[in-house]
């Protein structure tokens, strides 16, 4: 707080804002002040976010300590992923460029589009290759889970963290409509429906009990 009065001599609202003790009955700890003030880098898990901390969330910080927040996207880029999961299609890609340089920059498929589009054996293997993954997938779904899946079915899958809110519960909440809306329809409309597996993967902070709730099956 000393150093916050000799940066803003007389300003006690910046003191309020910069304080870790919020002043009350009883009084209490911010941890996300103290956090920062303890912290050697604050970040974001992207660049959006990042910034919101900057400009919105903690701004009376980032003008105190403006060296200590930076950007590090939590991810990976599209270019490993392929590569490291998906040997197949990463052999395909490396074929059509005629080396590795696309796992520099990706955009050099881009220009190589034009030699695939209407190549019907490319578009075999690609598809082969699609095939062989989501076969071993079901093997392992089914060594693991002792579940059986249709391996020429649509896989829609979602590994991420689970939360109560997010893409995981809108998924799950299209899996409830379109078993509606499947159970009222003539068999013959059931026949020309596109067969769909629904994988979900994750898993909740140990203390979000809503998260848990919304995929517990009963």
């Amino acid at each position: 707080m000393e150093q916050v009065a000799e940066k803003y001599p007389g300003d006690f609202e910046k003191m309020r804002a910069l304080s870790i003790v919020e002043e009350g009955n009883p009084k209490r700890l911010r941890m996300a002040n103290l956090s920062i003030i303890g912290s050697h880098k604050i970040n974001g898990v992207a660049a959006v976010h990042s910034g919101l901390i900057k400009t919105d969330l903690f701004k009376d910080f980032y003008e105190m300590f403006p060296s200590k927040f930076t950007n590090k996207t939590n991810g990976v880029t599209i270019r490993r992923w392929v590569n490291q999961c998906n040997p197949g299609i990463s052999k395909l890609f490396t074929e059509i460029v005629g080396d590795e340089s696309w796992l520099k920059d990706m955009t050099i498929l881009a220009e190589k589009e034009h030699t695939v589009v209407n190549d019907l054996t490319f578009h075999q293997r690609w598809r082969a290759s699609k095939q062989q993954s989501k076969e071993a997938l079901a093997v392992m779904l089914h060594e693991m889970l002792g579940v059986t899946v249709n391996t020429k079915s649509l896989f829609d899958i979602q590994i991420k963290r689970i939360h109560e809110y997010k893409r995981q519960l809108m998924l799950a909440l299209f899996c409830i409509h379109r078993y509606l809306a499947i159970k009222e329809m003539a068999p013959t409309e059931r026949a020309q429906m596109l067969p769909r597996t629904v994988v979900f993967g994750g898993k909740a902070a140990p203390g979000y009990d809503m998260a848990k709730k919304n995929y517990t099956l009963d």
